[in-house]
Formats: C-alpha cells, structure tokens, sequence
C-alpha cells in the first residue's frame, strides 16, 4: 500500500512539474491588454457597431450603455431585445442616446441559442468595418475599444476579445471566480490561442472586436447556431479560415453581474462544463482521475508518516500553490487565498459532473430563463419564466 502511495504522490509531482515547465506557461499573465489614455477618435469609433443581445437586464443595461457612451462619439449601438420579461428596453431608452438603435428580436427559431439569434439579427443591421459583440452585464474602461482598434490594425488581427474581470464584491466570488479564469486559461492556454502555429482556439465572448467582413466570410452565426460555447466556436470558426485571433486578460472590461449565491456560481459553471469534454463519458472520467491527482492527493499525502511521500506532497501542493499566484495577483487578491485551491478544484469537479448528470436527464443547457434540451440529434427550447 506504502508503494501504491509513492507512485501516486510521485506522479502528481511530476505532473506538477511538467506543468510549470510547459513552454507555452499556461499559469503566467503575458497576455494582457488595458486601456491606453489618449484623446478621443471618432475617426476611428465611427468604423465600429456596437452589438448587445439583452435578455432581462434592466439590472444592469444602464451600466453597460453609460460605459459604451464614455468610448466617445461615433460609436453606433444595436440593442438586440430578446424577450424581456422586465424594464429592460424602457431602462435603455431612458438613456436618450441617439446612436442607440433597439430592435426587438423575432421568435427563437429551432435549432438556435438565444444569444447567437440576437448577435445574427443584430448583424444584420451592421454597416460598418468592425463588430463588435458585447455582453449586457459588462461595464468597459474609457478608451477601451479605441485599444483595441488599434491593436487589430497594428499587427493584423481581425478577431480580438477580452476575458472580463468578474465581480469579486463577495467572498464567495473572491474565492471562486479567480479560479475560474486559471481554469479557463490552462483548459485554451492563451499563448496557443494567440499562436498561429497551433489550431487552439478560445475567446471569451462578453468582449469580442470582429472585422465585420470576417463575419459575413464564416456565413454570420449560424453555422455555430447551437453552440453551447457559443465564444470559443466563433474563434474556431475564425481561425480555420486561416485568421489570427487574440485572447487576453483585461483590468479594463469589468463584467457587472454579481454572484452572490454558491448556486448562481454552480449553474453558471455547469451550464458549459460537460460541453467542455464534448459530452464525453471517457473525457468525463479521465477529468475527474486527473483533478483528483493533481488536486487531492497531495492534500490526502501531505501529513504521511513516510518521508518521501511527505516531500512529494509538499512539493507538488508549492507548484500548485505558486502556478496560481499570478492570477490572483492580477486581480489584486491575497495569495492566500491560494490555499484553497484544492476546495476549489473539488467544487468545480462537483460542478462538473452536475453538468454531466443534467445533460444525462436530457437538460443540454439552461441560460436566462431557457432550457435547451436535448432528444436525440434534435435539441428543443423551452421557456421558464423563473431564470436559472
């Protein structure tokens, strides 16, 4: 049993090892894009529509429109009302912008996610050189867009997107969410994704500047119309045409909708979770040995009687400790709150397989108040007036 355990403990080491040696350092903060000061350009703003499909955001639209107006004049705005059950059409209109046009969204055809049939009809009405596709819970940093304009022309890059900062205003956020984003960038690490060599492909969707052309060469949204993980299937999309695309973190896109509830947390993970794995019951069960390796046994190790065992332990627990440091401090949180990373990665295992079990019962995904089913090779869409 000793020896069964040496092996154990030795191999989670050594993949703790190769992971921090990986030469395309998934741990690390090296791409990064603020908002740089300088003047306004409306040159430069006017090129670009702003689109936002909203579902039931009176909460937050206001934000998230005040943050566009601060870009500067010239920006158009789309507003792709799908639905809502609340204020948030008359919150927008309260804004009296005039670049601000509202369409509301005809009916959810079959076969479609709801927010990629309000970013397709809100193409539709694009008429400028670049896209770009905005969240309606997300608040961006004055300058913002005019950076990443310049970005996309200065080393030719038709397809850019920024992961969102989340809100970390709870505990359970700040202890939850940092880790989410390190999840994120070891499952499509950046420096692959931003690699031209390699057929990685993510983005994250709240933030995406887009040359429009480069929508209307993919055939628009339709072609990934039921994608779960609707963001990283437009960048592949992208990509296999042969494009560049860019990921990065951001201080200067800020996403304003708050978790403050272990539930709201635990749906939101598992609404992609299984998508992750493809639906895979191997991919699943090869995950779970994993987190349960890296993550765990050097927890259940670490207080052994045997020597060798105690050191690997150790040793592996400072890797992990030390690989995500960065992203907490990026998102100026203590690193102590790295010790609890091995809780963290056993909840998001536990979210994991919460997406599996549902995707088993026929629930494929469920998002503002929508449950997306799954029979067959067909999926059905039926509303929920409660959200999820």
């Amino acid at each position: 049993m000793e020896a069964f355990c040496i092996v154990l403990v030795a191999f989670s080491t050594l993949l703790w090892v190769g992971f921090a040696l990986l030469p395309w350092r998934p741990w690390s903060n090296q791409d990064v894009l603020d908002a740089m000061d300088g003047d306004d350009d409306a040159e430069v703003l006017r090129e670009i529509t702003v689109v936002i499909p909203a579902r039931n955001e009176a909460e937050v639209i206001q934000q998230t429109l005040h943050s566009i107006v601060k870009q500067g004049p010239g920006l158009k705005i789309v507003l792709i009302d799908d639905h809502s059950e609340d204020a948030t059409v008359e919150k927008a209109r309260q804004m009296r912008i005039s670049d601000l046009r509202i369409i509301p969204s005809a009916p959810l055809p079959p076969g479609w996610s709801g927010k990629l049939w309000g970013l397709e009809q809100g193409r539709q009405h694009v008429a400028t050189q670049y896209t770009f596709l905005l969240d309606a819970d997300i608040e961006l940093a004055r300058g913002v867009v005019k950076t990443l304009r310049e970005k996309m022309d200065r080393e030719g890059i038709p397809f850019i997107s920024l992961m969102a900062a989340p809100s970390m205003s709870g505990s359970l956020e700040k202890l939850l969410m940092p880790a989410f984003v390190h999840f994120f960038k070891v499952l499509y690490p950046f420096g692959r994704v931003n690699s031209h060599r390699t057929r990685v492909a993510a983005a994250a969707g709240g933030c995406i500047l887009v040359e429009s052309r480069m929508l209307d060469q993919i055939d628009g949204f339709e072609s990934i119309k039921s994608a779960v993980i609707d963001d990283c299937a437009l960048a592949r999309r992208v990509k296999s045409q042969g494009s560049k695309i860019w990921l990065g973190l951001t201080h200067s896109v800020k996403s304003v909708r708050s978790y403050q509830q272990l539930r709201e947390i635990w749906d939101m993970v598992a609404r992609t979770a299984f998508a992750q794995l493809h639906y895979s019951v191997g991919l699943l069960v090869l995950c779970t040995l994993v987190m349960l390796l890296v993550y765990q046994v050097p927890v259940a190790m670490v207080a052994s009687s045997n020597i060798l065992i105690r050191y690997l332990a150790l040793a592996s627990l400072t890797i992990m400790f030390l690989t995500y440091v960065p992203i907490l401090r990026f998102y100026d949180r203590s690193s102590a709150w790295a010790l609890g990373l091995p809780l963290i990665a056993a909840l998001f295992l536990a979210m994991t397989w919460t997406s599996a079990i549902r995707y088993w019962r026929g629930e494929r995904t469920r998002w503002k108040g929508r449950v997306y089913q799954c029979q067959a090779a067909t999926v059905d869409f039926s509303e929920n007036k409660r959200g999820s």
